[in-house]
């Protein structure tokens, strides 16, 4: 990778580095910093990468970044969306349409996901994509991030994949299938009209999900705003939570967190779920 174009890409790597603070992204400053900035080792943390991929990134050297990567980057960086698309375009990459799960991320509302170190929270698109998990997010519901395509949706895995619904109790699913259902039904419908994305999922559900036929059928319209639902732990067992949407501007993402139901053993749960971790009880799970 040794080309003009990805010499600007690490020096445009090192000048956003160089602008985000530690506790921006809910690193620890640290009494001995030599930089005001992130150091190499903390992007790739936050990435998933090795120092010495990301070194070489900089450098303009090394393979050419994946698009994983590259969103990765963006959300790490917190880069404003011209940031993100420039980013793509000196890694000669398409720039990921909006929705998928490669869509970036409002800076902002990262900047709140990191503040919510307490309780879970992802954040997700208007099709039920999810974009990025924190830790306890990630330990209650399982990893997302290696999620592509359709199956990259709850919505599409809740009807395709029976596994998909073993986070939720048996009599719960067809309540929950409604809802699903009825949010999709309102986000194609606020999409624009040239945007086939959500059609295409739909039409997709309906030639391989009888019962989401059944209940497309309904017409039933409603955006998932606030819900209180119950999940099955491996190992906690039951959780009863309520889970709190915030919308972006233009509807087409949320940041969602769940918090314990009042009254019930949740609260005490959820805090012996930040000491377990994932500890890969959550590995097969979506």
């Amino acid at each position: 990778m040794n080309s003009p174009k990805y010499a600007e890409l690490g020096a445009f790597l090192r000048s956003r580095r160089d602008r985000i603070r530690p506790t921006d992204v809910g690193l620890p400053h640290g009494p001995r910093r030599r930089v005001p900035g992130l150091r190499r080792d903390e992007v790739a943390q936050l990435t998933g990468a090795s120092v010495e991929y990301y070194t070489e990134l900089e450098r303009g050297a090394g393979a050419q970044p994946s698009e994983q990567m590259l969103a990765a980057l963006s959300r790490a960086l917190r880069l404003s969306g011209d940031e993100r698309d420039h980013l793509y375009h000196l890694a000669n990459r398409p720039v990921p349409v909006q929705g998928g799960a490669a869509s970036h991320v409002h800076p902002g509302m990262l900047n709140l996901l990191d503040r919510l170190d307490g309780t879970p929270a992802q954040v997700i698109t208007d099709l039920h994509v999810t974009l990025v998990q924190n830790p306890l997010a990630v330990a209650l519901t399982g990893d997302q991030s290696g999620l592509r395509g359709m199956g990259a949706s709850l919505v599409y895995r809740w009807f395709t994949d029976p596994a998909a619904r073993d986070l939720y109790p048996r009599e719960d699913h067809d309540a929950q299938g409604r809802v699903l259902a009825a949010d999709l039904r309102a986000a194609a419908a606020r999409r624009d009209t040239a945007d086939t994305e959500a059609a295409a999922m739909v039409d997709a559900l309906l030639a391989e999900s009888a019962e989401f036929a059944e209940v497309w059928a309904e017409h039933d319209v409603a955006f998932r705003r606030n819900d209180r639902k119950r999940l099955v732990h491996p190992v906690l067992g039951l959780l009863e939570v309520d889970c709190l949407n915030l919308f972006s501007e233009d509807g087409r993402q949320r940041l969602l967190w769940f918090t314990p139901t009042a009254g019930t053993d949740t609260a005490d749960k959820l805090e012996l779920l930040g000491v377990l971790g994932t500890q890969d009880l959550t590995a097969d799970r979506t």
